[in-house]
């Protein structure tokens, strides 16, 4: 049950998808583009455990934290125009966030994750779905250690964090920016938050037990990363409820397709249908390395840098550049640019991966793209 273009050259990465659905993947697409054109637009599988639901080709799943990686390069589309200045204290644009020692971190800082914000403790139990208890209360909160000394991931609080100060140079909410700077332009398929009149399109997230970060968050209250996620609302499997699909959470609740996940990151460094991102100067800003070394939360050896991850055999497999870069969710959806090598990856699913990277099924398509160039 494969559907879509490969083309021949490539046709080992369609083999490694059937392979993947008939060994444990339920529903998934994938996408890849090399030169500005998709060499790659398959999807196969289920949309629901059950498999009723035939994966089709505008099936929108949850991409987790690849949403991360989205609020960052809408941040750096702010750059580019002036409206932003990764030099300029966040306070500048963010008065309240200068609160309990916040006043001399950068937007530079906060972006890289280094800003030290990674527990919104002040933040009250399940109100991540309420946009200004959250960024008051990040607004309020302490660093848990000096700014800009370490890197650790904010796994819970980025979007919140880079979203409001966005909010506070535009005047529009994250999700607008997202439209205006990102998918509107390249006509893209990612949302924070289902559109009205999509929900029939949501495939379900399938949680493995076996997904380290998952069963950390919802499981383990001792956990650095369910004090991470404390605000967020509780309750068997969260992630297809109405509160995480159609609310404005832009650490992790994009929803998209493979193609629209490749066809962005494309745009950053050549035209897609006449449209190109990012100049020369951003995709380098945004790609500069920040930070190669045990994260202050997760205590994996993460690679940042200014709101994406780089090239990491370990956690973030991007072929053989080390300049490759782009965002991870946690269970394995995965989409970066290769601007050396002129290709881009969007990778989309529903089943959660083992373990504590993009797992085994997402590493094996990057290995199959790459043996196919």
């Amino acid at each position: 049950m494969i559907s879509g273009y490969c083309d021949q050259r490539f046709r080992a990465v369609r083999d490694v998808f059937a392979t993947n659905l008939e060994n444990g993947e339920v529903g998934a697409a994938l996408c890849v583009y090399l030169d500005g054109k998709p060499v790659i637009d398959i999807w196969g599988g289920y949309a629901d455990e059950a498999r009723q639901r035939p994966w089709q080709e505008n099936t929108l799943v949850c991409m987790m934290s690849v949403t991360k990686g989205m609020v960052a390069l809408a941040a750096h589309r702010l750059i580019e125009k002036g409206l932003l200045d990764l030099g300029r204290p966040v306070a500048d644009y963010w008065p309240e966030f200068a609160a309990a020692g916040k006043a001399d971190i950068t937007f530079d800082c906060l972006i890289s994750h280094r800003a030290a914000l990674v527990f919104p403790d002040e933040a009250p139990p399940g109100s991540m779905t309420d946009w200004d208890a959250m960024t008051a209360a990040l607004a309020s909160q302490a660093p848990a250690w000096a700014p800009d000394t370490r890197g650790a991931y904010h796994s819970s609080t980025f979007g919140h964090l880079v979203g409001e100060v966005m909010r506070r140079v535009t005047g529009k909410g994250v999700d607008q920016i997202l439209r205006d700077e990102l998918t509107g332009p390249v006509n893209a398929d990612f949302y924070i938050g289902v559109p009205d009149g999509r929900d029939h399109d949501v495939a379900d997230i399938i949680v493995n037990p076996d997904t380290i970060s998952t069963r950390l968050i919802l499981n383990d209250v001792d956990s650095p990363l369910s004090r991470a996620w404390r605000s967020l609302p509780r309750g068997g499997n969260v992630f297809n409820t109405p509160v995480w699909r159609k609310t404005l959470l832009p650490s992790g609740n994009g929803h998209a397709t493979a193609r629209a996940a490749a066809r962005i990151y494309s745009a950053l460094f050549m035209p897609v249908d006449g449209v190109r991102l990012f100049s020369d100067e951003s995709v380098e800003r945004a790609r500069t390395e920040r930070w190669f070394e045990e994260c202050g939360l997760t205590a994996r050896k993460y690679r940042f840098g200014r709101g994406v991850v780089l090239n990491n055999p370990r956690y973030h497999p991007m072929g053989g550049n080390p300049r490759a870069f782009g965002h991870a969710g946690v269970g394995g959806a995965f989409a970066f640019a290769d601007p050396e090598n002129r290709l881009s990856f969007g990778y989309a699913k529903n089943h959660t991966s083992a373990g504590d990277g993009v797992g085994p099924w997402t590493g094996a398509l990057v290995e199959a793209v790459y043996g196919s160039l």
